[in-house]
């Protein structure tokens, strides 16, 4: 109990945090950064696809997926093989303002990253890593698909 309530404290904090001190001052929600982030990274994605990779449901992606063309920052078209399928990719503008908010976000990643040890850091992603692998891969684990 003390792992999940820790692990769900530590992460809601620093979310917190991004959003407060980067996110909304950049005009943006965590949810956002989440999306444009996951386009930069991974290119022009199925919004499907898009959400699963940004921890996002369908519904939350389509709606946030509208306001981001809507500021042109993402574009949204048919698929080529299906066209009922929508392509999210960034744009010019999209690229541009995640590449300036992203300096932001990692100095602050920095300074969260700073509290511990190289050692330290090494055994926590290490820690996380196994955790995320298993949430993954054991079938008892209950995810959004």
């Amino acid at each position: 109990m003390a792992m999940v309530l820790l692990l769900h404290r530590v992460a809601n904090t620093v979310v917190y945090d991004l959003e407060s001190t980067v996110h909304r001052p950049a005009g943006w929600s965590w949810s956002a950064f989440r999306l444009v982030f996951t386009l930069w990274v991974s290119g022009p994605q199925e919004a499907g696809r898009a959400a699963a990779l940004a921890g996002m449901s369908r519904a939350a992606v389509s709606s946030l997926s509208k306001t981001l063309h809507a500021s042109g920052v993402v574009e949204r078209g048919p698929d080529a093989r299906d066209g009922r399928t929508v392509v999210l990719s960034l744009t010019d503008r999209g690229s541009a303002a995640l590449e300036e908010v992203f300096l932001v976000h990692n100095r602050r990643e920095a300074e969260w990253a700073g509290l511990l040890t190289a050692d330290e850091l090494g055994t926590l992603n290490t820690v996380l890593r196994k955790l995320a692998r298993a949430a993954h891969d054991q079938e008892w684990v209950s995810r959004r698909r």
